[in-house]
């Protein structure tokens, strides 16, 4: 009778993955920006095709917007717990919380943004109040970087929120006033020669001034944690450039060269350097970094956690990078993430986050825009799609392969509110484009919303159905 029934349970998953195998999925046409002249037509995985799976209203929620279907220890704060091969974050209450947020929730700073603002909203609190109740009524949870979470924390019932603090981002903007505010050789995110001055001591006394003013969030509830920096260029030839193109007289040309002479020995020169080297120097390099952020962050709050510094998809280096997650998972509580210019993210990859770190993952930027928004969409990561429906197609294919993942813990989409044209004073990626869930007169896209509202309603139940799977 067991291997009857043994039998028929094989042979129902068997069917199951036939039936997804010969879905006819939508497909959406997508290119990188209006300025890309070829539309590429990519698969788009949405949750009414899931075999055998009943989409549901959302189930009760805590008050921080954690699921009400089992509870763990309660602490009081945010937290993280591995239970049956999945990572969760387990809310203040016990509860578990998969974070579906939106990041840089804040009104805009632009004259056109200001006035539509003061139109529709007449102050600050009727801005949180109506605004926090649009992401409520569409499953998100929280909020993510860049978000004015001076003003969301005196909320009434406050969406959880996160701090991103900036040290090195700090150290760096008086850094360049050294070399006349332009650097003879830096990349996109405009560091010398794409190198992290965390050799540097005088890095070290930004890190005191960034973390001193911590304490006014180190009992609040509703923080779940900090990032520091976002999107810094950790890559894979750190040494050769240390020791090639930094003055020997430069803290990080000496502790380059201090660590591959002990290494290597004292006759060695850049020409030695092999592919292990730098690999071993990437780790070196980035835990220097590391240790100095977290041992402040843990002196000035040991409550909340940290969320990491942001990497990036540009390159992939640090993704496919054993040693990096390595290292972050020695002192990141969840790996942040920001990830562009793929369709949707690899099972694989993500499997070897985890991995590689031990630690869950949470993605921290992503989106796509609409042709129909009436923008430009010349700038920014972000695919490029025709209509509000396709970004929320693209949000639900994206975050079903999140969900599937046993690592992967939540999402922030970047961001509140679309770009303003007119306003030049934003950096390049940031000009144009559509990547709000409003537009710059706070019109919701509600083609856009009722896509994301299916998904976030069901996080938890689709999590239970791949488990399964």
């Amino acid at each position: 009778m067991k291997h009857f029934l043994y039998l028929i349970f094989c042979l129902m998953n068997l069917i199951s993955l036939q039936a997804q195998n010969t879905i006819a999925y939508q497909k959406v046409e997508a290119r990188q920006n209006a300025l890309d002249p070829k539309w590429v037509s990519y698969e788009a995985k949405t949750i009414d095709k899931l075999p055998g799976f009943k989409i549901k209203k959302q189930e009760p929620i805590s008050v921080y917007g954690g699921s009400k279907v089992w509870q763990k220890e309660a602490t009081g704060f945010f937290r993280t717990q591995k239970i049956d091969n999945r990572w969760w974050i387990i809310d203040p209450e016990g509860y578990p919380f998969i974070y579906k947020g939106v990041a840089v929730f804040n009104a805009g700073r632009s004259v056109n943004q200001q006035k539509a603002f003061d139109k529709k909203f007449g102050s600050p609190e009727n801005w949180l109040k109506q605004e926090s109740k649009l992401l409520r009524d569409n499953g998100f949870n929280g909020v993510g970087a860049w978000s004015n979470t001076d003003l969301v924390r005196k909320g009434e019932n406050p969406l959880v929120y996160t701090v991103i603090i900036s040290p090195m981002g700090m150290y760096h903007s008086d850094h360049i006033k050294k070399f006349g505010g332009k650097y003879k050789e830096a990349s996109w995110q405009n560091y010398r020669f794409d190198l992290v001055m965390v050799f540097d001591k005088e890095f070290d006394v930004y890190i005191e001034k960034a973390f001193k003013d911590l304490s006014q969030y180190k009992n609040d509830k509703y923080l779940m944690g900090y990032f520091t920096d976002n999107e810094l260029p950790w890559y894979n030839d750190a040494l050769d450039k240390h020791l090639t193109l930094l003055a020997k007289d430069e803290q990080g040309y000496i502790a380059a060269k201090e660590w591959f002479d002990q290494r290597k020995g004292f006759s060695a020169s850049a020409s030695d350097i092999t592919q292990e080297d730098r690999m071993a120097f990437t780790a070196f390099y980035f835990e220097t970094y590391m240790k100095k952020v977290t041992e402040a962050l843990r002196k000035a709050d040991p409550n909340h956690l940290y969320l990491g510094c942001r990497f990036n998809q540009d390159k992939e280096q640090e993704l496919t990078n054993p040693e990096i997650f390595k290292v972050a998972g020695k002192y990141m509580d969840i790996i942040s993430i920001n990830h562009y210019r793929k369709w949707e993210p690899s099972q694989d990859l993500m499997n070897k986050w985890g991995e590689w770190s031990g630690k869950p993952f949470l993605i921290t930027e992503w989106y796509t825009k609409g042709e129909d928004s009436g923008l430009p969409n010349n700038t920014g990561a972000g695919w490029l799609v025709r209509t509000q429906k396709e970004r929320g197609l693209f949000y639900q294919n994206f975050t079903l392969e999140l969900l599937k993942n046993k690592n992967s813990v939540g999402w922030h989409w970047f961001k509140y509110m679309d770009n303003d044209p007119e306003d030049l004073s934003t950096d390049y990626s940031n000009r144009d484009s559509n990547k709000g869930i409003v537009n710059s007169a706070f019109e919701p896209y509600k083609p856009l919303l009722k896509e994301m509202k299916i998904i976030n309603d069901n996080a938890f139940e689709l999590t239970k159905y791949f488990d399964k799977q």
